[in-house]
């Protein structure tokens, strides 16, 4: 008698059931947001994980998720499919109309087999993709709505059906769990914040204050003596002068020392995606930024601040001193380094020679002061008429 191979599935009715691998997923895709929450994420990051995880679980061509504002538009608008290049060419974020603005009010979740046949479809920007299929759900907290999670463009065939609502309606309700959360860390980091600020505030008070008061009285000192015993009067000024530099060090120190606050709202990531736009906006060098693995959300903040700091450092040597006519910023994310890279395609200069005037003059020295405070290693590549590339790897 033939004996059958053994099944390695007879004993995990799992593999049999397709419901339970759907339920499986959406655990998969809830936990990625959740853990998104706890790696100290930004408000913003949340959203991308959140969306990314969708479009993923319900083989969507595009995906998006907004979080309504009081004037008519979105705070905030994360979407996954479309490229930088699109989302420029497109233009600013969608206002509360057509179908979007439905969703925020009606509250419930809208199924269609084509959007641009439904009344409540209104129009899209010439560059915007086009959207058949499609389905959307609001995040609600309560009777409040909190956001809109939609996607579209099916790319299995059939479109979007009633297992795919529920799984993304089931999303959607842990989707909320986890903004609300990233909502309260963010205010609760934002009060953080601004205690240290109040603290540092009157620690540079005294500390200013005792170095102005110290230099009022020796000044006088310096004013009494002038005629009398001038040598003496000279030896006091020398003092003014020290003690003005002194005063003039330290609070350059505090106040470089602040952290940014688009740190605490955006997160690395989006601060530096915003730095590249308002330079590319401003200048006429072509300026881009793209980052690729995890989002650094869970990096101490000094370190935050160096990355940024580095960076921003760079981008004004690029658009002010190289004549570039194309700079390139990238965040890249390995296992247990975090890596800027800032490249330009201007003048350059001999890099062999880092103790020279116009090297100093761009302040690469300030930029690896900051880059060993952290625990990192700054590294400059130029050449001349060859253009920069400025290189900065910190541990993440």
């Amino acid at each position: 008698m033939d004996r059958a191979a053994p099944d390695p599935d007879a004993h995990d009715p799992a593999a049999h059931d397709p419901a339970d691998r759907d339920r499986d997923a959406v655990l998969q895709a809830v936990s990625s947001a959740v853990l998104a929450v706890t790696r100290h994420l930004s408000v913003r990051e949340v959203l991308q994980v959140i969306v990314r995880s969708a479009r993923r679980l319900l083989d969507a061509r595009y995906a998006a998720l907004g979080v309504p504002d009081d004037d008519g538009a979105f705070a905030e608008f994360v979407a996954e499919g479309i490229s930088d290049e699109q989302w420029k060419a497109i233009g600013p974020t969608p206002r509360q109309h057509g179908m979007l603005g439905a969703l925020l009010r009606e509250g419930r979740p809208v199924r269609l087999p084509d959007i641009r046949q439904d009344p409540r479809y209104g129009w899209w920007p010439k560059a915007h993709p086009v959207l058949t299929d499609f389905l959307g759900v609001p995040i609600t907290d309560g009777d409040t709505v909190l956001g809109i999670i939609f996607l579209s463009n099916k790319q299995t065939p059939g479109g979007f059906d009633e297992a795919d609502e529920d799984l993304l309606t089931l999303f959607a309700a842990h989707a909320a769990i986890a903004l609300t959360n990233a909502r309260l860390y963010e205010r609760g980091r934002e009060l953080t914040v601004i205690e240290e600020r109040t603290r540092m505030a009157r620690e540079l008070h005294d500390a200013v204050s005792q170095k102005l008061f110290s230099l009022r009285l020796t000044a006088r000192a310096a004013a009494a003596l002038a005629r009398t015993e001038p040598e003496r009067a000279a030896e006091a000024i020398e003092r003014v002068e020290r003690m003005a530099g002194e005063a003039l060090t330290e609070l350059r120190a505090v106040i470089v020392e602040l952290r940014p606050p688009e740190l605490d709202r955006y997160g690395l990531v989006e601060s530096l995606r915003e730095q590249v736009a308002l330079l590319d906006r401003l200048h006429p060098a072509t300026v881009v930024f793209a980052a690729e693995g995890e989002p650094p959300g869970d990096l101490p903040p000094e370190v935050e601040v160096a990355v940024l700091r580095v960076a921003q450092e760079a981008l004004h040597n690029a658009v002010r001193h190289a004549g570039a006519g194309r700079i390139g910023v990238r965040l890249t994310r390995a296992a247990t380094t975090l890596a800027l890279e800032v490249t330009d395609d201007g003048a350059g200069f001999d890099s062999d020679d880092m103790n020279g005037t116009a090297v100093r003059g761009l302040g690469l020295p300030s930029m690896g002061d900051r880059a060993q405070a952290v625990g990192g290693r700054l590294s400059v590549s130029s050449t001349p008429g060859r253009g920069t590339t400025v290189r900065l790897e910190v541990p993440a």
